[in-house]
């Protein structure tokens, strides 16, 4: 979604902050915004945390986080397929949306509402971040959301300074099955796993989320395989489609312990049935530290960071 210039509307473009403010009701505003519309997941813990939790007056079905707080709020459709005509309703002074995760045409039935519209769009780790920063300030709560940043950036440097200087480990990190999917460079999840230190097989694919085949997978040769929860939910059961690319090495699954169990058990036949042959290893991961900026960003690139270097380590010279 790629917001167009509305007098109602507050964009906010690739580096998360925003561009320009226009239209006289914000521009006349001088308190911060008393009642807040997110459509965005990861958004809406965000705003939790800046400590304006109870100014949200409505969020998306998939906005779970904090699940004890974020329950209470009222639901208002999907990120894909919002209830406008509730939230109009609602008299929100504040509607944060995302130009990937919210429609075009969702943005701009809320913007000829009158509605004043933050759209946001990291594509980086540090767009991640510098978003921590603006969107505190476009809440009022400017001095919080630049400590809460701050101790996201920290984080983030103590693991660039660990892979800086290494060699990206090459791996393959599907998306989607029935057609297998995956992103490219032009992607904040890539750059969350660019900066723990990978290198991604598809990464100069001109479609932001390329269509690969598993033999287009098996010739790039990938040393580790990541599979997210989300959008896909991958368990044990899509291990034996990976057979021709991962290695007979135990995985190491996150997630319920009958998946980690499920997964044990698929992975002890395919080392039993191909013990010679060396692959990729395999790990299950939270899908949200690859979608979900905010308050996981640092948390997701330390994590992903510590299964390569150990792909890494464990690699035959």
């Amino acid at each position: 979604m790629r917001p167009a210039a509305s007098d109602a509307t507050v964009a906010a473009g690739r580096l998360g902050a925003p561009r320009r403010r226009i239209g006289p009701a914000e521009s006349a505003r001088r308190s911060p915004p008393r009642r807040i519309v997110s459509l965005v997941p990861s958004l809406t813990e965000l705003l939790f945390a800046l400590a304006v939790g109870e100014r949200i007056v409505g969020v998306t079905r998939y906005c779970t986080a904090p699940a004890d707080r974020v329950e209470r709020v009222p639901k208002l459709g999907g990120t894909k397929n919002p209830d406008c005509d509730a939230i109009v309703d609602l008299r929100p002074d504040l509607v944060v949306m995302n130009a990937e995760e919210n429609r075009r045409e969702d943005f701009e039935t809320l913007a000829a509402a009158g509605l004043n519209v933050l759209v946001t769009e990291p594509k980086t780790v540090d767009d991640g971040v510098r978003l921590i920063t603006s969107l505190g300030a476009a809440v009022g709560q400017g001095e919080l959301g630049a400590r809460l940043a701050a101790a996201q950036a920290a984080g983030v440097a103590t693991v660039r300074a660990t892979t800086s200087g290494r060699r990206g480990v090459p791996y393959f990190c599907p998306i989607w099955r029935k057609p297998w999917m995956a992103f490219n460079a032009d992607t904040y999840a890539h750059d969350v796993l660019r900066v723990a230190g990978g290198r991604d097989i598809v990464a100069e694919r001109a479609e932001r989320y390329p269509t690969v085949t598993l033999e287009e997978v098996t010739a790039a040769a990938p040393e580790v395989v990541l599979l997210p929860d989300e959008p896909y939910r991958f368990t044990a059961r899509d291990l034996p489609a990976l057979a021709p690319i991962v290695a007979p090495a135990a995985c190491a699954p996150l997630g319920e312990p009958q998946v980690e169990a499920q997964a044990n058990a698929a992975m002890a036949s395919l080392r039993e049935s191909r013990r010679e042959r060396a692959g990729a290893a395999v790990h299950f991961v939270d899908g949200k530290a690859l979608a979900w900026y905010g308050l996981r960003i640092a948390d997701a690139v330390e994590t992903v960071a510590r299964l390569f270097a150990a792909a890494g380590e464990t690699r035959p010279k």
